[in-house]
């Protein structure tokens, strides 16, 4: 019985033996890339018009007219609202006849006192009456001037009867119907004017991308009078460039205490009136070069509990865990910093199954694998967290 069972383990180690070891799986591998790319400052932004003012009715009285339609761009002194002027035009002419009548008091008083002083310069009247002529004079001046005054004063109450747009821009709909009765006791606002273009975004940044932002400045030749120079650019929610361009025209002279920022703003061209008041934006501004940026396809980074990596390929064949730290993205590729070079080969697929350790044979991705689409010059993206 031992004979038996020793003659049958004895055949099972040499049938082991006989079998081919398991060849080395075969994977796609690339050389990440060496490029120059832009480097950018990544923030979020909120438009925000450049003018806006409210339409409001300084002068009491019923709304005649709502000259425009709502929503509908307007030219500066276009008239908007029309509240009825008549009472305002009767206050005017009552005034101009205030007007009329304090100048004809006054040209009697001015007679009366020349008459006295000729009459003093013989000897024919007394001191006292030259004296009183001319407090008479003076007096009708006085009245004349208030006179001119209230005239004023009714003339510009009856301008505001007319409410015109102060700019070019775009009325929001009206808040105040036809025949309402409006300004009664405090100004009552019947719409808001807005100026689309030029638009603002404002946004803030750390103070710590403030002071790298202005020694980037620097290294350009630029100084605080250029600020107008660094560009600014922005995309949508829809947006997949950056395709508005503006400059800066503001950064705050200090940093909130509280949250270590400043408030910056830019000045962007809207002639499509594309952007509109409080819309949210993603926002870049270049921050420099970085010359040899290493680049690699997204898909060849991998995430464990240590951190980012890619699985690169040794000398002998084998897999080894190189950490990275994630940069900036550059078209269809990925900026990375650590562990790797441009003359390292990688696994293509982070998540191709392979582990480090591994023995593997490299296969050559093809370009159209590796890099669809790319530019050496691509622009930049923020990097995948």
């Amino acid at each position: 019985m031992l004979l038996a069972v020793a003659f049958l383990l004895a055949g099972c180690s040499a049938e082991s033996q006989q079998q081919p070891q398991t060849a080395p799986k075969s994977v796609n591998a690339v050389q990440p890339k060496a490029s120059t790319i832009v480097r950018y400052l990544h923030q979020t932004g909120t438009t925000k018009a450049l003018d806006s003012v409210d339409l409001t009715a300084r002068v009491t009285g019923y709304l005649k007219t709502i000259d425009y339609r709502d929503g509908s761009e307007v030219k500066a002194g276009q008239r908007l609202f029309l509240i009825e002027p008549d009472q305002y035009e009767a206050q005017m002419q009552q005034a101009q006849a205030s007007v009329e009548q304090a100048h004809a008091s006054l040209d009697n008083a001015q007679v009366q006192l020349s008459r006295q002083e000729e009459l003093a310069r013989s000897s024919t009247t007394t001191q006292a009456n030259v004296d009183n002529a001319r407090a008479s004079r003076d007096e009708a001046k006085a009245q004349f001037d208030s006179a001119k005054a209230s005239l004023r004063e009714a003339q510009i109450n009856l301008g505001y009867t007319s409410i015109t747009a102060p700019f070019d821009g775009f009325v929001t709909a009206h808040q105040a119907d036809v025949g309402a009765l409006v300004g009664s006791g405090s100004p009552t606002t019947l719409a808001t004017i807005v100026k689309l273009d030029p638009i603002h975004v404002s946004f803030s940044i750390s103070d710590a991308d403030m002071l790298q932002l202005r020694r980037q400045a620097r290294a350009r030749g630029l100084t605080s009078e250029d600020l107008g120079k660094i560009t600014v650019e922005a995309a949508t929610k829809v947006d997949d460039g950056f395709p508005y361009k503006g400059k800066l025209d503001y950064v705050a002279p200090q940093t909130d205490a509280g949250t270590g920022t400043l408030s910056v703003r830019a000045l962007f061209d809207n002639k499509d009136r594309d952007l509109v008041p409080n819309l949210f934006l993603r926002l870049r501004i270049p921050m420099g070069t970085v010359k040899d940026a290493v680049l690699i396809p997204p898909s060849a980074i991998g995430t464990d509990q240590k951190g980012r990596f890619v699985l690169a390929i040794n000398s002998e064949g084998a897999v080894e865990r190189r950490s990275v730290t994630l940069l900036e993205r550059s078209g269809d590729l990925q900026q990375v910093q650590g562990e790797v070079s441009t003359k390292d080969w990688i696994v293509q697929n982070a998540v191709s199954g392979v582990r480090a350790g591994e023995k593997v044979e490299k296969k050559s991705a093809s370009q159209s694998e590796t890099d669809p689409g790319a530019t050496p010059q691509g622009s930049s993206e923020p990097a995948a967290n």
